[in-house]
């Protein structure tokens, strides 16, 4: 018997064509965005007063899932155009199917949903107009001036639902959601020109609502035992006595009265270590996503305008940071900005937009 050789594997084989549907699959998915996701739940938690707990990790699953439900659902929804304007893409290009990015997106939507029932039925009663936000987005608000108000909303939402599976509640947590909101209402108004570009004006707004946010997260929340319209009982007051010409003037003519503050007055604010974490997250939150904006508003080509929109992105990291360094939660806060060197890092091999 004369043996046979058994023939090499061709080059670009199972092997290759394996890599190359998980690289189609993570453009899909859009991978280094997902670093964004987790510091929803986290300064949710945080602008609470509360440690995250178990709960809370099943609402980051929770929050990962619909997010990237929705990144499916986008390219699914926009096949077509796509298809003329980003050939590139997943989908037009013809290295994923339109029928398993749709299964995809149900699957994951599902799957968020569940682990938000783990955490609780509040973090469920968040997580199911959040999933109907990211549809009703994806499928017929994304074109209409109603589009990047759902996408604000849908952010803001994800922020509240951390609070909600922490701690059952969620009023603590809407001022936080309101400023992560009017960021991702920002950066959706530069991305709908991000294949088209020829305006310098949302480029613009967003340079202006950089500003005015990192203006706010920079001041200090005051916990609720702190703040002039917290709950409870008021606090005694006393009437002083009545004092003779001696008492008043004890040190004699001419000596100055010293100053007794009143209840309720604040003392100048101290440079502290709680200050300068604040401040440092603020200015990386500012110089991430005003450097790109500046460039598109000065050039609004295309790609200025997606390196606009990726920047805007990129900053949610650390604006997420501050707001939970703004609630008080410096741990929490740390963790956050720790995750935005490891999506800059996948950002350089799979584009967030």
């Amino acid at each position: 018997m004369t043996a046979r050789s058994v023939p090499a594997p061709p080059a670009g084989g199972r092997g290759a064509r394996g890599a190359g549907r998980a690289r189609a699959w993570a453009e899909l998915l859009r991978l280094p965005a997902l670093f964004t996701v987790p510091g929803d739940t986290l300064s949710g938690a945080a602008a609470t007063g509360t440690r995250p707990n178990s709960r809370t990790l099943y609402a980051i699953g929770s929050s990962v899932c619909l997010y990237e439900a929705g990144m499916v659902l986008n390219d699914w929804a926009d096949r077509e155009e796509d298809a003329a304007e980003r050939p590139e893409r997943p989908l037009p290009s013809g290295r994923v199917r339109p029928g398993s990015a749709l299964a995809a997106a149900c699957a994951l939507t599902g799957a968020g949903l569940v682990l938000a029932a783990r955490a609780g039925r509040p973090a469920l009663t968040v997580a199911a107009p959040l999933a109907a936000t990211v549809w009703a987005y994806d499928l017929a608000l994304k074109h209409t001036p109603a589009g990047p108000v759902a996408m604000a909303a849908a952010r803001g939402l994800d922020l509240l639902l951390g609070a909600a599976a922490t701690t059952g509640r969620t009023r603590e947590a809407l001022p936080s959601a309101a400023l992560l909101g009017t960021h991702t209402l920002a950066v959706t108004l530069v991305s709908r020109r991000e294949t088209t570009g020829g305006t310098s004006v949302p480029p613009l707004v967003a340079l202006a609502t950089t500003a005015l946010l990192t203006s706010l997260v920079t001041r200090r929340r005051l916990p609720p035992a702190d703040r002039a319209d917290s709950a409870g009982p008021p606090l005694p007051t006393r009437t002083p006595p009545a004092r003779t010409p001696a008492a008043a003037d004890p040190a004699g003519p001419g000596s100055r009265p010293v100053p007794v503050p009143r209840p309720g007055s604040t003392a100048p604010a101290r440079f502290t270590a709680d200050t300068a974490l604040r401040a440092a997250l603020a200015t990386a939150y500012a110089v991430t996503a005003a450097r790109p904006y500046t460039h598109a508003a000065l050039n609004p080509s295309p790609p200025l305008t997606r390196r606009a929109v990726g920047g805007g992105i990129r900053a949610t990291i650390p604006l997420q940071a501050a707001l939970s360094a703004r609630a008080g939660a410096g741990v929490t806060a740390a963790v956050i900005a720790a995750l935005a060197p490891i999506g800059r890092k996948y950002a350089r091999k799979v584009s967030v937009t």
